[in-house]
């Protein structure tokens, strides 16, 4: 019984539920751009690779927020992090918890969802474009 409600209020809810999945993973992603670019301590600066990274975390997370080439993003967000993980912390110790790089892998989780469901109903590509784009 309990579980054909909980079907019902997820159905009822589908749009809403992943617009907030969407909204809220560009916006912690874009986080870490700013944080990589100095923006949180109040110290703007664009250096070298980690430069580069931090202005595609923040490019990439404000594109998830308005909704716009989600699975562009998802895409290369992934690529991103796998590369991240491959690089930093994997050579750390085997379970994601010690080596710390559980974080990456949540964010490939939630990325692999973006790619399969794409801008969602309420998104600017779908408003601008009635379609996906990418």
């Amino acid at each position: 019984m309990s579980s054909s409600l909980f079907s019902r209020i997820a159905a009822r809810n589908a749009d809403c539920l992943y617009v907030l999945f969407r909204v809220l993973t560009g916006f912690l992603f874009l986080q870490h751009g700013l944080q990589k670019l100095g923006m949180l301590e109040g110290t703007f600066a664009v250096q070298g690779f980690m430069g580069f990274i931090g202005l595609c975390e923040l490019a990439g997370g404000f594109a998830l927020v308005i909704g716009l080439w989600t699975r562009l993003v998802a895409l290369l967000g992934t690529i991103l992090l796998v590369g991240a993980y491959v690089t930093v912390h994997a050579g750390q110790g085997f379970l994601p918890i010690v080596n710390k790089g559980e974080l990456a892998l949540l964010y490939i989780a939630a990325f692999t969802v973006l790619f399969t469901r794409g801008a969602g109903t309420w998104s600017l590509e779908r408003s601008l474009f009635r379609k996906e784009s990418f």
